[in-house]
């Protein structure tokens, strides 16, 4: 059986559209997916010559510009109405594809998306999720990453901003993840339920007799690597600096081991010790190994794989748009039907 169609951003990115195609390639090959490649259809063409490929699972679709990583979206797409994200996401928004992928601009992309696609009800601003390992959960839980919301879809949050967030990023918890009953907090700059501007406050007291939301307070940045909560809310400039952070330290830590490493025989002696340890905060602090993350609210799946994904990071993320579709997540979000075919688990699985 056929998987869903996944419309790919192939201009989008640091290293697209090389990388993109090769991702594509791949999982015409490894899966049950059906891929279109949006962008400069003769440089795409070139790119699958080269590329072992299933051209019946892949099609191009010509779009004749693209948007660079550092202009300004709204000026961009002004002056760009062909460009790669805008008709990526037009064609998912009219049903050519079922989930839009893409590395590239991501105000671009959120605002691509505003013109086509239409928000989930109640929805007044879109979420940018993002995935951060922690710490094994309470309860013998096995998956190892929080979500963090919003990270950079919006700079500023209203109080009914941060409680539909909270909305969003639980069911997004329950049906990707799996997870019953996520666990949502405020990040805050005290567990103390007054503490944090008003916005934080007043979504407090609007989260603290919400139903159907575990709602376990506030949190502190220290403890989003604990696990003390399966979603983390916050507006798009603190999550986004938060974010950013502790990709950061993970990264730092790496490079200090190998700096270590090739400093001293002690210090080698030490590291060889803690390799197996090493090696584990590498798995779970790649990002390349999950691939990318959801902006939540839109009537459509969209994820949002990091600007610097290569071919691995950009078929997990195909994988990730494939398993929101499947499972429907927006559905589940109060948005459009399930898709309409029966045996998902296959998809799910390709």
């Amino acid at each position: 059986m056929l998987g869903p169609t996944i419309a790919f951003d192939a201009m989008g990115g640091d290293f697209a559209p090389t990388e993109v195609v090769r991702a594509a390639a791949r999982l015409s090959l490894e899966s049950t997916l059906q891929v279109v490649l949006v962008g400069d259809e003769p440089i795409l063409s070139g790119l699958l010559a080269q590329s072992r490929h299933n051209p019946e699972r892949i099609a191009v679709h010509h779009a004749s510009q693209a948007i660079g990583m550092g202009e300004i979206p709204a000026i961009a797409l002004e002056r760009k109405s062909d460009a790669s994200i805008a008709v990526a996401a037009k064609l998912v928004a009219d049903g050519v594809a079922d989930a839009l992928v893409t590395a590239g601009n991501t105000g671009a992309a959120v605002l691509a998306c505003r013109q086509s696609m239409r928000l989930l009800p109640g929805v007044k601003r879109a979420a940018l999720a993002s995935v951060f390992p922690t710490e094994r959960r309470r309860g013998g839980k096995s998956d190892p990453f929080s979500l963090i919301l919003d990270v950079g879809a919006g700079l500023e949050a209203t109080a009914e901003d941060l409680v539909t967030f909270a909305e969003l990023g639980s069911a997004y918890a329950r049906v990707i993840s799996r997870n019953p009953m996520p666990r949502v907090a405020l990040l805050s700059t005290g567990t103390e339920e007054e503490k944090g501007p008003d916005e934080v406050v007043e979504a407090h007291r609007l989260l603290r007799t919400l139903p159907g939301i575990d709602f376990v307070g506030n949190i502190e940045g220290l403890d989003i690597p604990r696990g003390v909560a399966d979603v983390v809310v916050t507006n798009g400039f603190v999550g986004n600096v938060v974010i950013k952070m502790l990709e950061g330290v993970s990264e730092t830590v790496l490079e200090l081991a190998r700096y270590a490493y090739k400093e001293r025989l002690l210090w080698r002696m030490g590291i060889t010790m803690l390799s197996g340890g090493i090696r584990q905060l590498k798995r779970v602090t790649d990002w390349q190994q999950y691939g990318g993350a959801p902006i939540l609210g839109f009537d459509r799946v969209v994820i949002k794989a990091h600007g610097r994904s290569r071919e691995q990071a950009l078929v997990n993320a195909g994988k990730v748009a494939a398993k929101a579709v499947v499972a429907n997540l927006t559905g589940a979000m109060g948005g459009q039907a399930a898709w309409p075919e029966d045996d998902v688990r296959m998809a799910a699985e390709g």
